[in-house]
């Protein structure tokens, strides 16, 4: 009896697998992206961490691949420069007097923005999933 059930187990992993490859961030569909975890630090200063609304960041974000843009509740940010590779997308614009850049996994949709001027640098961890 448990070779029957371990062999229904695999057999269903293995006819759920191409599902989630076709589930692969490709660069070309929308994604929701929710920010999780912030830090940020300052030059000579200690570094702290929080929740991104601690530090004014959006709970979620929306990536506009046709129109090369991330959508805010409150603002846009245009993307001037995208690479993408196998193993991800890498995204970078200018906002609000910062460079940033935002890495995702095309694979798992882990995701991390940085944000960086000549005092001070963010991070923040978050993932991604298609519309």
């Amino acid at each position: 009896m448990k070779i029957l059930v371990y062999t229904a187990i695999f057999l269903l992993c293995a006819l759920a697998a191409p599902v989630f490859a076709e589930e692969t961030i490709d660069g070309t569909k929308p994604l929701i992206c929710a920010t999780i975890q912030a830090v940020s630090c300052a030059y000579g200063e200690e570094c702290e961490r929080g929740l991104p609304e601690s530090i004014g960041a959006p709970q979620f974000l929306r990536i506009d691949f046709v129109k090369k843009e991330i959508i805010g509740p409150k603002r846009s940010a245009q993307i001037l420069l995208m690479e993408k590779s196998d193993e991800q997308i890498t995204m970078q614009g200018f906002e609000l007097g910062m460079g940033w850049t935002l890495a995702i996994d095309r694979a798992t949709g882990k995701a991390v923005i940085t944000f960086a001027n000549r005092e001070e640098g963010i991070v923040i961890f978050g993932a991604c999933t298609a519309q």
